[in-house]
């Protein structure tokens, strides 16, 4: 679901009722608990990216589609380690199934976002790892 709000409340207050809660207090976490350096921007819903010069680098991304709440993190999708860390919590850690793409962690049901668990795994890479993470995979993508 594209949306063409320009601000963050113009965003959640654009979402089904179901929907304003869960993306809130997602937000809210991933802001409280993200390490220093990372800023939130606005394109196609709620992103989050370090600062860094000239485009921004994706790191955090929030949406909501049509059956569900999107946590798109690019950490779990180019660091096997965390993938695995995660995977692992998750299912000691919430009351449902994990339903995850490459990057993306889809909640369907709001109220069973385990909100602790997104607190350890948003804190767990800083913007300068992120940095060197994303550079050492796309360095060698482009080598072969």
């Amino acid at each position: 679901m594209q949306s063409n709000a320009t601000t963050v409340e113009q965003y959640i207050n654009k979402l089904p009722e179901d929907r304003k809660d869960g993306i809130r207090q997602l937000r809210a976490v991933i802001k409280d608990n993200l390490p220093e350096g990372f800023e939130e921007t606005m394109s196609y819903g709620i992103h989050l990216y370090p600062s860094t010069p000239n485009l921004p680098l994706s790191f955090i991304n929030l949406a909501s589609q049509k059956n569900f709440i999107a946590l798109y993190h690019m950490g779990v999708y180019e660091y096997k380690k965390l993938l695995d860390w995660f995977t692992n919590k998750f299912a000691e850690r919430s009351k449902t199934k994990l339903d995850m793409g490459k990057s993306c962690i889809r909640f369907k049901n709001p109220k069973y976002i385990p909100y602790s668990l997104i607190v350890e795994l948003v804190s767990k890479i800083s913007v300068q790892d992120w940095i060197e993470i994303y550079e050492r995979h796309h360095k060698s993508k482009s080598k072969s």
